[in-house]
């Protein structure tokens, strides 16, 4: 695609040639890497264990939780925004509820269940910190009022806020669909506006016992709508323009991310950056969403739709299909892939964080994980095989 091509969609959100929607085949990048993304927040909510230490988020500015949410917006515009586009806004947003109920039924269930977990760790172990470094004390202190706050997404205990982050961003998705539909950049523009003014304001959602949700939405709303605009070019069948410069510059940030976050201090020496390049080693601002983290997710998305594959070829290797089947059930795996990770800090901490069991644990978890993708692929191939032949018509019968 010539650059004129995605100047005249950023503006206008349409193809230059007013072409009809192409059909839009399933992207193999969005399931590997969102696959790729499940194992990684696996591993990072699991602080401590030795494999974190080798995780993305020690050598760039973004983590495993922005790539999360920029493809959950690709996801929803060629999910949703086709629905629409095909059925209209009221059948989209028939779907989009069915879907918002679901995560909304999903959180609950795992918040109750690591309630249930923790619980019995404590009596197991007589260890009533276990409660604290998940956050869940005011559920034992006052069960009723906590209940009441979780059913009402004001209270998250710790590793229990993205679901909550997604379920508010996919409600928002027809409002930003429909103003990525006519500018992608003044929407982008409205979104960083928002942002900006809430960082100046002050605004979050309420979380008990915080100053706020841990994703801020108004903040993070950000980097789902960029998401929603790649969405919408893959959706009118638009590719990224050639630009090697652009790729340079992409590579060029992610290399200087990569040397301020592994370097000790400045590495440049530049006496006015001291304290910026102490900041950013030390993590950049997660609930508020730092510049760094959004020019950092953007480079790697940047480059991830120019140069990985989108068909069939990235799918070659074996770690790729397995990551993939992950991908496309990611609401199961991201589930069970909580749960586990808090059992998973239960036995590193009953155990000294011995180097064995840290490892044991991952491989496992993984593992698990990576099963429980195939399995779940495996059994929607029998359903929908199922359902086929409960469709022809028995041999000899007419059919109706």
């Amino acid at each position: 695609m010539p650059a004129s091509s995605l100047g005249h969609f950023l503006i206008y959100g349409h193809a230059a040639s007013n072409a009809a929607y192409p059909a839009v085949q399933r992207d193999a990048r969005i399931d590997v890497l969102r696959g790729l993304a499940l194992l990684v927040i696996f591993i990072n909510h699991m602080p401590g264990n030795v494999v974190s230490a080798y995780m993305p988020h020690n050598y760039g500015f973004s983590d495993a939780a922005d790539a999360f949410v920029m493809i959950a917006g690709v996801s929803a515009t060629l999910a949703y925004g086709g629905l629409i586009e095909r059925r209209g806004l009221s059948v989209g947003a028939l779907k989009i509820a069915a879907r918002l109920w679901t995560l909304y039924i999903a959180h609950i269930a795992v918040f109750i269940i690591v309630c249930g977990v923790v619980a019995a760790a404590v009596t197991r172990t007589q260890n009533p910190l276990y409660v604290e470094a998940i956050n869940i004390q005011p559920f034992f202190s006052d069960t009723f009022a906590a209940l009441v706050e979780a059913l009402t997404l004001s209270y998250q205990p710790y590793y229990l806020d993205i679901l909550p982050l997604y379920i508010v961003l996919l409600a928002l998705f027809p409002a930003i669909y429909y103003g990525v539909r006519v500018s992608p950049l003044a929407t982008l523009v409205a979104s960083l506006a928002i942002w900006q003014s809430a960082l100046f304001l002050g605004l979050n959602l309420p979380n008990a016992g915080s100053a706020g949700w841990f994703f801020n939405p108004f903040a993070w709303q950000v980097i789902f709508t960029l998401g929603v605009i790649i969405g919408r070019a893959a959706q009118l069948g638009l590719s990224a323009p050639r630009l090697r410069r652009l790729d340079m510059l992409a590579v060029a940030f992610l290399v200087f991310a990569w040397s301020a976050k592994v370097s000790m201090g400045n590495p440049f020496g530049i006496a006015a950056l001291n304290d910026w390049f102490d900041s950013v080693q030390l993590g950049s601002d997660k609930t508020n969403l730092a510049w760094t983290r959004i020019l950092h997710v953007v480079a790697l998305a940047w480059l991830a739709i120019r140069w990985l594959p989108a068909g069939r070829g990235l799918l070659s290797s074996k770690v790729a299909r397995i990551l993939a089947e992950m991908g496309r059930h990611s609401l199961d795996v991201f589930c069970v892939g909580i749960v586990l990770s808090i059992i998973g800090q239960i036995i590193l901490a009953e155990t000294a964080f011995a180097i064995g069991p840290q490892l044991l644990v991952c491989v496992a978890g993984i593992t698990i994980l990576a099963g429980l993708g195939i399995f779940l692929s495996w059994y929607q191939s029998v359903t929908r095989q199922g359902a086929k032949a409960d469709t022809l018509p028995v041999h000899g019968a007419p059919s109706p």
